[in-house]
């Protein structure tokens, strides 16, 4: 093995999703950092499996999104069945049309998510260092010291930030003295990846329940192939290494099928926890991903949750080490993502529960309740976005974030809330695009909209040429009957104007009805701290 460099910016411990992207997005803002992970390579034995809209729209940022649409299931639907009996189901071809680009859940596994972020990295000459695990951390003064164990070799490494990526046995948390609260559920389960006869649809997410556990059934790429997570059967909670076969009784009774496996490439059994770090951050330390947050795999967020953590950490990072923002931008990554953390895993936890319940209640819920809320919900155009915008993770905002500010009028939109998705025509150009497209590009976005002198324009574009050196785009959008969707949405009248400054992770940072070159000064100065 190639012996890691003495010093780097940026050390990261744990080569999963979380780790990966949290390098591939330094390495956009040009950052080459180290990333070393204990394992001897990718695994193909990973638990996620769904990818959410707004991965998907970091991976369009990125600009690689099309190998995971080439190579992924859309989800078609959800069916929920009690005791074999189909009770309910839920439509998801198109459940977030008008809100995003991927209006669906791709069926796209934590493995292959891997192998594209490995790809990436490869392209920009950034290395895994594999096989290669952290001993022991030591602070000298605003640096880390971290000792590195590859084999029989042993490398002590300086870093001026470490990013714990390393799961939930995060071996940086402990160094740091960070505490994992939280709980593990009672029984056991099991997870799977078979090819099954053609018994269930292989575009339909299959849930199953009855009184003693829960099987779910995920698509995968490849025909008749499912993820299989489900509760062990009690008899075999004491077995020390039970086997498909011998799962397998169980599932046909839950499923009232005759389930026949083809293929099994390969089979675990596991506890569930839910747990969240004390703390995300302490001095040069951050967690992300699993290392900080682990909990049910109820609605598919646990991996999409390590991916929007380590994008929101990645460009605040990058901005302090290039020299263009005070350091103190690096508090506002746990105030928040803490929030973000804290309502997924109260959510996750009490549907979890629902589910896994064996109570003479719990399974009055799952027969009787839970089939027409999802049935009648479903029918509710309101209920099925906030549905949608929840478990996309579009709908996840920082308004409460010291780095928003929104002026002027009250609007739906507001500072710290994504930037929506919408087509639009640029009038410049031609031709047609959307408002994340003029955001693809590393760093800030400020959007101007509505009549605007071209003098004024250019004085604009002149202060940000001057004043911040290329770490903030400019793109203008004046009023016309083609774009009148994107000045309704935004609640921008015909005759006035908004600027709306996007911040490098595709979130509003501030919202102004006056386009005033003083007051977005102040805003990039004062509140998110860029140097004079």
């Amino acid at each position: 093995m190639i012996a890691p460099p003495q010093h780097t910016s940026v050390l990261i411990v744990g080569a999963g999703p979380s780790g990966l992207m949290m390098a591939a997005q330094l390495l956009r803002y040009g950052i080459q950092p180290v990333i070393v992970d204990s394992k001897p390579g990718p695994t193909d034995q990973s638990k996620a499996l769904a990818v959410q809209a707004r991965s998907l729209e970091i991976y369009r940022q990125m600009g690689v999104v099309d190998k995971l649409l080439q190579e992924g299931k859309k989800a078609k639907g959800l069916a929920y069945h009690k005791d074999g009996k189909y009770l309910a189901g839920l439509d998801l071809s198109k459940v977030g049309n008008n809100q995003t680009l991927f209006p669906y859940i791709l069926l796209y596994p934590q493995s292959k998510n891997e192998r594209v972020l490995l790809d990436y990295l490869t392209q920009a000459a950034c290395p895994v260092y594999w096989q290669t695990s952290l001993i022991s951390l030591k602070q000298l003064g605003s640096k880390s010291e971290a000792t590195l164990q590859a084999g029989d070799n042993t490398y002590n490494i300086t870093c001026d930030y470490i990013i714990g990526a390393d799961g939930a046995h995060s071996v940086v948390r402990k160094q740091m003295g960070m505490h994992f609260k939280g709980d593990t559920y009672n029984h056991k389960f099991f997870l799977a990846d078979v090819k099954l006869k053609a018994t269930l649809d292989d575009q339909l997410i299959s849930l199953y329940i009855d009184e003693l556990g829960f099987a779910g059934f995920f698509p995968l790429p490849e025909a008749n192939t499912f993820r299989i997570v489900a509760s062990l059967p009690d008899e075999l909670e004491q077995e020390e290494n039970p086997t498909m076969d011998a799962v397998l009784p169980a599932l046909n009774n839950i499923t009232k099928k005759d389930l026949q496996v083809e293929k099994l490439n390969w089979f675990t059994t596991y506890k569930l926890h839910h747990r969240m770090a004390t703390a995300f951050s302490e001095a040069n330390c951050f967690l992300i991903g699993d290392a900080a947050h682990i909990h049910s795999p109820v609605g598919g967020q646990g991996m999409n949750t390590g991916l929007q953590d380590a994008y929101n950490l990645a460009w605040k990072l990058a901005a302090v080490l290039n020299g263009q923002i005070v350091p103190n931008v690096l508090n506002s990554y746990a105030e928040e993502r803490m929030p973000v953390a804290k309502e997924l895993l109260n959510t996750t936890d009490r549907i979890f529960n629902v589910v896994t319940s064996r109570s003479w209640f719990g399974n009055l819920l799952k027969r009787y309740v839970v089939p027409k809320v999802l049935k009648f919900g479903w029918e509710n155009n309101g209920i099925r976005e906030q549905f949608f915008k929840r478990a996309s993770q579009t709908g996840i905002s920082y308004r409460d974030s010291k780095l928003s500010l929104s002026l002027g009028r009250p609007t739906d939109i507001k500072a710290g809330d994504r930037l929506p998705y919408l087509e639009i025509y640029d009038e410049k150009k031609k031709a047609q695009t959307d408002i994340h497209t003029w955001c693809v590009k590393p760093g800030f976005t400020l959007l101007t909209f509505g009549h605007v002198q071209e003098s004024f324009l250019f004085t604009i574009a002149k202060w940000l040429t001057q004043e911040y050196k290329g770490a903030i785009n400019f793109f203008h959008l004046p009023y016309s009957s083609a774009n009148q969707k994107v000045f309704d949405v935004l609640q921008i009248t015909e005759g006035t104007r908004k600027a709306v400054i996007v911040r490098p992770d595709m979130h509003i940072g501030y919202l102004n009805d006056l386009i005033d070159i003083s007051m977005m000064n102040n805003y990039l100065h004062n509140i998110v701290g860029f140097k004079a």
